[in-house]
C-alpha cells in the first residue's frame, strides 16, 4: 500500500488535538533542545522528536522521545498503564504515537536539596552519560547566550541549556534510543537539527497547516529528502520559546 502525505499529515494533526505532539512552548517543561528523525521503508514511515528539557514537576532534566508511525513497535509494557482493559484502551488511544522518557544526566546530587530549581551552591561535578562533567562557574553562561535569572545562582533549566549547547549529542538520544520504536525494517532517510516548528498551543496552528510538516510528510510518502525545501527560517532554538517552563 503506497504511504499517502495526507494519512500522515492527519495522524500529526490528531496527536495535536489529543496533546500528544511537542509543544515547544509547554508551560510545564523549560525547552533546551530538540532533534528530529524521518524513517521509511517501502511499506511504513516514522516521524521521531527529541526533546531535552527541564520540568520542575519531574524534578529532574529528562529527554523526551516522541514517535510517530504508521506502525510501532515495543510499545511501553501493560504495567505501565493498568492491566487488561485499561491497556487495551491505551492501545486504541495511541495507535501512531508513542511517548519515552531518557535521563541523560544521572543522580540529583547536584541539584539543590531546597529549591529542585537551583543547581546546588558548591556543586562542582554532574555525571552525564557515564562520564564526569565540570560544572561551569555561573560566569561562564553568558559566552552561551544565557542570562542568569538569578545570578550567581544557577538554575537548573539555564544548566540545560549551556549542556544543549556545549553537549548536545550527550543530552539528546542515542541511535538505538531513538530507534526504540521504529521498525527495524525502516531507514533513516532525513535528520534536522532545527526546522521551523508550528505554535501548537494555538489551536489554529496544526501540522497539515505548516509548510515544515507538509513538506516532511512528502518526504516521508516518496522517501524523497530532497523535496525538503523550507522558506521559513528555523525556530527550535530555545531562545524562540521562552514562555515555555513558565507555569
Amino acid at each position: 500500500m503506497a504511504i499517502r502525505t495526507e494519512a500522515i499529515l492527519s495522524v500529526l494533526d490528531r496527536c495535536c488535538d489529543t496533546f500528544d505532539f511537542p509543544m515547544l512552548d509547554n508551560g510545564f517543561v523549560y525547552l533546551a533542545a530538540t532533534r528530529m528523525s524521518l524513517y521509511r521503508s517501502a511499506a511504513d514511515w516514522a516521524l521521531v522528536v527529541e526533546v531535552f528539557g527541564f520540568s520542575p514537576r519531574t524534578g529532574t532534566p529528562d529527554l523526551a522521545i516522541y514517535t510517530f508511525a504508521s506502525s510501532l513497535c515495543n510499545r511501553d509494557i501493560p504495567q505501565a498503564y493498568g492491566k487488561g482493559e485499561l491497556y487495551k484502551r491505551f492501545l486504541a488511544a495511541h495507535p501512531n504515537d508513542n511517548v519515552r522518557f531518557v535521563f541523560p544526566i544521572e543522580g540529583e546530587d547536584w541539584m539543590d536539596e531546597a529549591d529542585v530549581n537551583l543547581v546546588a551552591q558548591g556543586a562542582t561535578e554532574l555525571t552525564l552519560r557515564g562520564a564526569h562533567w565540570q560544572i561551569p562557574s555561573w560566569r561562564q553562561y553568558a559566552g552561551r547566550g544565557i542570562a542568569l535569572k538569578a545570578a550567581p545562582r544557577v538554575k537548573v533549566y539555564e544548566l540545560c541549556r549551556y549542556l544543549a549547547d556545549v553537549e548536545r549529542d550527550a543530552v539528546l538520544a542515542t541511535e538505538a534510543e531513538r530507534r526504540t520504536s521504529v521498525l527495524p525494517s525502516m531507514q533513516q532517510i532525513l535528520r534536522l537539527e532545527q526546522w521551523h516548528h508550528p505554535d501548537v498551543a494555538n489551536d489554529d496552528a496544526r501540522p497539515s497547516g505548516s509548510e515544515t510538516f507538509r513538506q516532511l510528510a512528502e518526504v516521508l510518502a516518496t522517501g524523497d529528502p530532497a523535496l525538503y525545501r523550507p522558506s521559513v527560517p528555523p525556530n527550535t532554538h530555545w531562545s524562540n520559546w521562552l514562555e515555555s517552563g513558565s507555569l
